[in-house]
Order: structure tokens, then C-alpha cells, then sequence
């Protein structure tokens, strides 16, 4: 990359900081709540908004939904994450199979959650007087299969980080210059998205996905999905780790066998994320 690009993106990059921490500071003239996964986007808006309620005095909650369609130890890093920033943590318990009528896993299916999950939240924070709703949608999310974007238009949920246009990889920067753990940290999307649109979901599949996927990470992969179509378990890794995926098939196999799959398979093609919205077009 040349110096007059670099120089052109370090930019790009200031203004949209500088937009993010105006549009952060005018909201935490009032107390604020994020929804907050634990991610990086989210991660970074707390961030930014417990520092501009320093000079305001407003309160700040991170709330945090639980689910089981999600990884177990989340609520517990998004607790220590969100008090460590300085906010109050909040969990709301919710059942998503039953509440937002995905069993069959339609193609709206994240319409469906998030309409029910920030329902739950906007009656949270409308009990605890708290008038700024925020979440970590980015610019990159609104070129890609997002149907639930259309539920936070509806419920009229701010979005700073699409609202300045600032893409994935300038969240992870910006978080990283804030010092934060998860500017590294993969996505961790819910655990329904690695079954096809229209397979039966139940949390008992969903359980044996994550099952799957923390032996592998403890294995040493990062990015890491284990989709599942019937009985086959389709690996995604990214593509410099086949070699060394290669050389513990053998125990990787044992082990997805072990936990109930009939056939283990590596995608040639590698990680990526949404995979399974490939044909998906409609919001």
C-alpha cells in the first residue's frame, strides 16, 4: 500500500472517530444503555460511552441478554468487561426457540430474535428511566444478509457506529488504541446460525455445536464454525490453519464422533462468516 493511500485511510479513520466520540458525547447528556454482547462493537461503544458520561455524571448500563442460543461463558466476560469500563451490568433472561418462534430457523429468523431481544430491553430500560438505547451494528453489517436491522429500525435503536460509517476492521482499530482485550476477539454470532434455514432447532443441538467448537478452539484455531447439515459436521477454519487442523484429524474426528456427528468434513473453502445466508438477499 502506498504512503498517499495510507495517508488517505489514517484520514478517513480520524474523521470518523472524531464523529463517533461528537455523536457519543451529545448522548451520554443523558444515561445510556448498550446492548452489550461482550464483542468488539459493543465493546467498543461502552467504552466510549462510560467515557463520555464521565463529564456529564450520567449513568451508563451494559445490558446483556441470556440466551442459550449463545455461548455459556459470554455473560460472565461481558460482566467482568462491562464493570471493569466502569458500567452497570445487566442480564435479561430470554428463551429465543419458544419467544420469537424460530424452531423451524425461518430465514428471518434474526428479525425474529432481535425484535423479541430488544423488546425485552427498550421495557428495561423504559422501567429504569433510561432514554438512549445503543448497539454495535457497522457499516459493514448493512452490506451484507442482516434481517435484523430492519427490527432495530422499527424499535428505533441507535446505531453510532453504521450512523459514522465506521467498518469492522476500524472498530478493531479504534477499540485497540482504547487498550481493549477484544479488539482481537473473534465474532461470536449465536449459535443458530450454523444450521440451515428451515432445520428443526433445539437447544440441545445448539449445545453440542458449542461443544464442537470450544474442543477446537482449545486446540489452538481462532476463527472457528462447526455447521451442521444432518449429521455432518462441515469445519471452517481459516485456510493457513488446514495444516495443522491436517495433522489432529484423527483426534478431531474421535472426538466430533464421540459428541454425535456420523460424518466429519473439512470446507474447502475455509471460514467465513455467514456462510449459510448464501442465496439470502432480503433484509
Amino acid at each position: 500500500m502506498s504512503m498517499a493511500v495510507q495517508e488517505t485511510l489514517d484520514q478517513t479513520f480520524d474523521q470518523k472517530r472524531k464523529e463517533l466520540q461528537e455523536l457519543m458525547d451529545r448522548y451520554a447528556r443523558q444515561d445510556v444503555a448498550v446492548a452489550f454482547s461482550g464483542g468488539v462493537d459493543s465493546s467498543l461503544l461502552l467504552k466510549l460511552a462510560c467515557k463520555a458520561a464521565e463529564g456529564t455524571g450520567r449513568r451508563v448500563y451494559g445490558v446483556t441478554m441470556e440466551t442459550r442460543l449463545h455461548p455459556a461463558g459470554e455473560i460472565r466476560e461481558a460482566k467482568r468487561a462491562a464493570e471493569e469500563m466502569g458500567a452497570a451490568h445487566l442480564t435479561i433472561l430470554v428463551d429465543e426457540l419458544e419467544g420469537a418462534k424460530i424452531l423451524d430457523n425461518p430465514p428471518d429468523r434474526c428479525y425474529r430474535c432481535k425484535k423479541l431481544l430488544f423488546t425485552k430491553l427498550l421495557e428495561k430500560t423504559k422501567e429504569l428511566g433510561v432514554p438512549v438505547v445503543l448497539e454495535g451494528t457497522n457499516e459493514d453489517d448493512l452490506h451484507v444478509y442482516r434481517p435484523g436491522i430492519r427490527a432495530l429500525k422499527e424499535l428505533q435503536i441507535l446505531s453510532p457506529l453504521a450512523q459514522v460509517h465506521m467498518t469492522k476492521e476500524e472498530v478493531r482499530r479504534l477499540a485497540a488504541d482504547y487498550g481493549l482485550p477484544e479488539a482481537s476477539k473473534p465474532s461470536t454470532p449465536c449459535l443458530a446460525t450454523r444450521f440451515p434455514y428451515g432445520a428443526a432447532l433445539s437447544y440441545e443441538a445448539m449445545a453440542q455445536v458449542e461443544r464442537g467448537e470450544t474442543y477446537l478452539k482449545a486446540l489452538g484455531f481462532g476463527n472457528v464454525r462447526l455447521r451442521v447439515h444432518g449429521q455432518v459436521a462441515r469445519l471452517e477454519v481459516d485456510v493457513r490453519d488446514f495444516p495443522a487442523l491436517l495433522l489432529q484429524k484423527e483426534e478431531i474426528v474421535r472426538y466430533l464422533k464421540e459428541t454425535g456427528y456420523t460424518y466429519i468434513t473439512l470446507d474447502l473453502e475455509g471460514f467465513r462468516s455467514g456462510s449459510m445466508d448464501v442465496g439470502s438477499t432480503t433484509r
